[in-house]
């Protein structure tokens, strides 16, 4: 009887007890959170007719391709998710909202736009006739950006066919989207061809976040970006380029702040500060694109954070 005992005994350790492995802890969920949907510039990464090395890591299958710099807000709790642009990437953005996310039977709860550049607004023509077919799909947008979908086509048919319900924005006038969640567009220099730019912060109960993909320079704003960062919790900051004479033409035509201007205005600040910073919106020149490269390492060893797909951050 013994001896059956000690072979059931046995069997029963090979069978529960051989995965000596710890239980894998289960992630934090977050009631409302920000989560980031793409990196690269307007035009993506790789970019048309590209042949440098930055590119061709793509097509030899050393890089992945990256999203147009995005994004997604999304809360739990009251079941809403909004975007932040609406990119020539935004398929397969709100793809993996509603997968990875939160599927609420919508494509979306509302989009807020920056600024009339091909990578932050051209992703609207999804929700039209040819596309989606959309029902008033809130898109929030500054006076001259509402101007210019109103008037311009095809911008101006989603709006006819009553495909996008515009609702209009003001300088440093705070949104109130939901009882846990608030949003303020705040006026950024930059090339403004057709419409203002806006930077956002985000709130929630808890954090707060600012999100300013595009900007001329750091010094032409009328605000201070580092008492701007040491107000928030998370800074996703326009890194375009990573410095001077990177592309082969004059890019004093194209401002932005330079990787190396960002990090030497706040080199001597904390390292807390510091932390607060992670960089978006990356050309695809730019060598910190990359998942792995010697600069991007540098940075991050001075205390800085990039941006990267998937990562996601509690408010």
């Amino acid at each position: 009887m013994k001896t059956v005992q000690i072979l059931c005994l046995i069997i029963a350790l090979c069978v529960y007890g051989c995965d000596t492995s710890k239980p894998k802890a289960k992630q934090k969920q977050f009631n409302q959170y920000i989560t980031i949907l793409g990196t690269a510039q307007d035009a993506g990464y790789p970019q048309i007719n590209c042949e440098k090395q930055c590119c061709n890591a793509y097509y030899e299958g050393t890089e992945k391709k990256k999203l147009i710099s995005c994004i997604g807000l999304v809360d739990i709790k009251t079941k809403q998710k909004w975007l932040f642009d609406a990119t020539p990437d935004i398929c397969e953005q709100t793809q993996i909202l509603k997968e990875q996310h939160l599927d609420n039977q919508k494509v979306i709860d509302g989009v807020f736009l920056t600024h009339a550049h091909i990578g932050h607004y051209t992703g609207l023509m999804n929700f039209g006739r040819e596309a989606l077919g959309g029902n008033a799909i809130p898109v929030y947008a500054m006076p001259k950006m509402k101007t210019f979908i109103e008037t311009n086509g095809p911008w101006s048919q989603l709006v006819q066919l009553n495909n996008i319900e515009l609702k209009p924005l003001k300088n440093d006038s705070t949104l109130r989207i939901n009882k846990a969640l608030k949003v303020t567009p705040m006026l950024v220099p930059h090339r403004d061809e057709y419409s203002e730019t806006v930077g956002y912060k985000i709130e929630g109960k808890n954090k707060k976040a600012l999100f300013i993909p595009d900007i001329d320079k750091w010094q032409k704003w009328n605000r201070n970006i580092i008492e701007e960062v040491k107000k928030v919790d998370y800074a996703f900051v326009d890194a375009s380029f990573f410095r001077d004479g990177e592309l082969d033409r004059d890019m004093s035509k194209i401002p932005h702040p330079f990787t190396t201007e960002t990090t030497t205005l706040f080199e001597n600040e904390t390292l807390e500060t510091k932390n607060k910073i992670h960089f978006i919106h990356f050309n695809h020149t730019n060598p910190t694109l990359q998942e792995k490269h010697h600069l991007k390492d540098s940075i991050q060893n001075l205390g800085f954070r990039f941006a990267k797909e998937g990562d996601n951050f509690d408010l």
